[in-house]
């Protein structure tokens, strides 16, 4: 076989790529809820959830959460995950806190007693401690063990614009708050064929909330992350997405920058970390199309 041969064939097999049969299933779900760029009245409740770990739900939740800021939105972050990634990448010592999103789920703390404020003007969050981690098996016998987030939420959303809520990669109960407590889902999406079948899982799981807990519920955006252009796959599985989902993938592609990967351990979001890097540029135009222009309120 000739390298001319070879590459032909790569090509050939990069094009045959298909969408798995779990996510083919799926589609009406998606499809039933509006795009994220439609008009919608604020205050905006977003659970940015993944299962697959390392997909870049984290790096979402945070920069996005941060360019909502910076447009003016008032805007919290809740880390519901029990590594408190979001809380570091924002500057928060886990290890240091007094009261965490534990407290609110388990002791009935009010979310505005757990709230932080950041390096980034309108922009606060609500940490996790890794207390979280047992979180999942205490909540099992509490009283409306899946509305807790919301109950919480409830008390201080009029206080924001956006409320986005990074989920733990996992489908148990603390992610089960997070849909029921959201209107919105968004999710965060790497151009790989693994990715593409968790994508299914969450969804049929997005529909069990729907019909259980939160007929609300629309997934409204999927964000294509760590797109790697250099890659004919990353092409492939991008096309077949929106060829899927239509306007339910945003048009902002986030690529994947070591700059991004850098952030966090400063403690930094990327619009402050390193403001015209790839991956600050990529945020930014994604959160004016998350935002879709509303303005922000009054008062």
């Amino acid at each position: 076989m000739t390298p001319e041969d070879a590459v032909s064939e790569s090509d050939s097999a990069v094009s045959a790529v298909k969408l798995p049969a779990n996510l083919m299933e799926v589609g009406a779900v998606v499809e039933g809820g509006k795009p994220i760029s439609s008009g919608r009245e604020l205050p905006r409740v977003i659970a940015v959830a993944n299962q697959k770990g390392g997909v870049g739900k984290t790096t979402t939740a945070v920069n996005l959460s941060a360019c909502l800021a910076e447009l003016g939105y008032r805007t919290l972050v809740i880390d519901l995950d029990p590594q408190g990634n979001a809380s570091t990448g924002l500057g928060i010592d886990p290890r240091a806190l007094d009261v965490s999103m534990y407290d609110v789920l388990l002791q009935d703390l009010p979310l505005e007693d757990c709230v932080e404020g950041t390096a980034v003007k309108n922009l606060f969050i609500a940490p996790a401690s890794l207390d979280l981690a047992g979180a999942e098996i205490e909540l099992v016998p509490a009283f409306s063990r899946e509305l807790k987030l919301r109950t919480a939420i409830n008390s201080v959303k009029d206080d924001y614009d956006f409320v986005l809520i990074d989920c733990p990669p996992s489908l148990g109960l603390l992610t089960v708050n997070a849909l029921a407590a959201a209107t919105e889902v968004l999710v965060p999406i790497q151009c790989e064929y693994y990715a593409l079948e968790g994508l299914g899982q969450l969804i049929r799981n997005v529909d069990l909330v729907q019909r259980s807990l939160n007929p609300a519920l629309e997934v409204s955006a999927i964000v294509l992350v760590m797109y790697d252009a250099r890659t004919k796959l990353a092409d492939q599985v991008a096309m077949n997405v929106r060829e899927h989902f239509g306007e339910k993938v945003c048009r902002q592609v986030v690529p994947r920058t070591v700059r991004l990967s850098e952030a966090p351990s400063f403690g930094q979001p990327i619009i402050i970390f390193d403001p015209s890097s790839r991956g600050a540029i990529a945020y930014r135009q994604l959160a004016k199309e998350v935002s879709g222009g509303t303005p922000q309120r009054v008062g």
